[in-house]
């Protein structure tokens, strides 16, 4: 279970009682990079949680019994990373002030899916991340890159986290990679220079007091190989934005268009205009419809993951 000499005292440890239906593997769902990802467990004990803290590295230990959760975390970050958790499931999103309006799939959605809450965890770094390894590739090779970084370059998850689990690397430790040992992790140069770009200004990077949405967004975009995608993907999860919509994705237009009008649109343009009614939410309202929203029948073949170390 966990590593030899690893302490199982926590550093940390607090309950809470939301006032939300909560569903925790759910509200975790966006951070987590596939079944075997090496920062985000779940097991009988409950899900554990790797992250990194201005403080040095951390692990997070989350509950949720009988209406209630309880935090336990580990490591020099353990405080911080412990004190977020109640914001990373949703505490702070401002849901009441959404109106779903008379539109009867999302009306429906949003009273079906009282789980549904937009967390933050106020780290840039820990989304930046694996969202420049998802940058025009498939999920499959993304989440194959983003588990090789980890067991290259992370350290040991803190405490008695189970066996495997890492933490990401600093940005110090990640200008350190050398590119040999990045093509031996599958990673192509476009997404090597655009890491390297931000590595060496992450903490420029991270949402200080005051920090809104449109701001971290234009600081991302100011970096070389970070685009409107990738500050929304960063925005989502960093500051739990309720209208950032992340355009430039190839298959979110389609899902928003069959879901509300029953037809594809063809530009991000034809989906934002669909999503205008709920300015201020938008985002909410993509997330509902990838809650449980119509899907359109897939025709052709799927694009197929390209292994960059074979190249």
């Amino acid at each position: 279970m966990s590593s030899p000499g690893a302490t199982t005292t926590a550093r940390y440890e607090a309950t809470w009682e939301p006032d939300w239906p909560l569903d925790l593997r759910r509200a975790l769902a966006p951070h987590s990079r596939g079944a075997a990802d090496p920062a985000l467990r779940v097991t009988p004990e409950g899900i554990w949680w790797t992250t990194t803290t201005p403080d040095g590295p951390a692990t997070a230990r989350v509950r949720y019994v009988a209406g209630r959760v309880s935090v336990a975390a580990w490591g020099p970050g353990a405080e911080r990373a412990g004190a977020m958790v109640p914001r990373a499931l949703g505490a702070e999103d401002p849901v009441a002030a959404f109106d779903p309006g008379d539109h009867p799939l999302v009306a429906d959605l949003h009273r079906r899916t009282p789980w549904l809450r937009l967390g933050s965890t106020g780290r840039t770094w820990d989304a930046l991340v694996p969202a420049v390894l998802e940058q025009k590739v498939t999920t499959v090779e993304a989440h194959r890159v983003w588990r090789e970084l980890l067991r290259l370059a992370g350290e040991p998850a803190p405490g008695p986290a189970p066996d495997g689990m890492r933490v990401l690397p600093a940005a110090r430790r990640v200008l350190e990679i050398t590119d040999w040992q990045w093509h031996a992790c599958g990673l192509d140069g476009a997404r090597r220079r655009a890491l390297r770009a931000v590595a060496t200004v992450a903490d420029r990077l991270e949402p200080h007091d005051g920090c809104d949405s449109p701001t971290l967004q234009r600081r991302l975009c100011s970096v070389p190989g970070i685009g409107a995608w990738t500050a929304a993907e960063v925005v989502q999860r960093t500051l739990g934005c309720p209208d950032t919509v992340s355009v430039g994705d190839y298959h979110l237009k389609n899902l928003v268009g069959f879901a509300l009008t029953g037809a594809r649109v063809t530009s991000d343009d034809d989906m934002l205009a669909l999503l205008e009614p709920w300015r201020g939410h938008r985002q909410r309202v993509v997330r509902l419809l990838l809650a449980g929203g119509p899907r359109r029948p897939r025709r052709g073949p799927r694009f197929a993951p390209t292994d960059h170390r074979r190249i």
